[in-house]
């Protein structure tokens, strides 16, 4: 069992020795450090530690914002971490998975986000209906015949089809889709 740290940090101007510090303090063993903000999901460091975690290792972050950007994406970090059997500490929040209260409090977040998760899709339908009820179309509007036309046009004179996405301005999807509909017999 070996303690990883994981420090970070949103700009290069900032300092991560206080978090450095707190996980050396904890008994961490080796520590990744990335300096950039939480929202990006490159962040070179954490993957290199996510690959270099072994079955029984503990992966310790000084908070648990450190790690993910919201709720939901620590969630998936923490899943992955369980998956492979990787413990999460957290020095701040004093969370500790390798004990059942720090279980039972990750359980507790999972819920309260399938809970926040149930609650939008919820919010989502009563919306779609309110619209529908209201005579309105909720979604995208359709493409016109006339793009539909030039689509199957361009695609009939051998143009690729992520070209004729570009030169139209529509998604590859919607090309494809096109070229799904019945050709004019123009």
């Amino acid at each position: 069992m070996a303690l990883l740290g994981y420090a970070r940090v949103s700009t290069l101007h900032q300092s991560p020795d206080m978090q450095t510090k707190a996980l050396t303090d904890a008994g961490a063993e080796r520590i990744w450090t990335d300096r950039m903000s939480g929202t990006r999901d490159d962040r070179p460091e954490l993957a290199a530690l996510l690959d270099y975690a072994r079955r029984g290792d503990v992966l310790m972050v000084w908070r648990l914002d450190r790690l993910g950007r919201s709720l939901p994406h620590l969630l998936t970090i923490a899943s992955d971490l369980q998956d492979r059997g990787i413990e999460l500490r957290s020095l701040t929040e004093a969370i500790d998975t390798t004990t059942p209260g720090g279980r039972l409090i990750f359980h507790v977040f999972g819920a309260v986000a399938e809970f926040e998760r149930a609650i939008a899709a919820e919010r989502t339908a009563a919306g779609v209906a309110a619209a529908r009820a209201a005579g309105r179309h909720p979604g995208r509007p359709g493409l016109t015949a006339d793009t539909i036309a030039a689509v199957q046009a361009l695609d009939e004179a051998g143009t690729p089809r992520a070209q004729i996405a570009r030169t139209l301005d529509i998604s590859r999807s919607s090309v494809y889709r096109s070229l799904d509909q019945p050709r004019s017999s123009a």
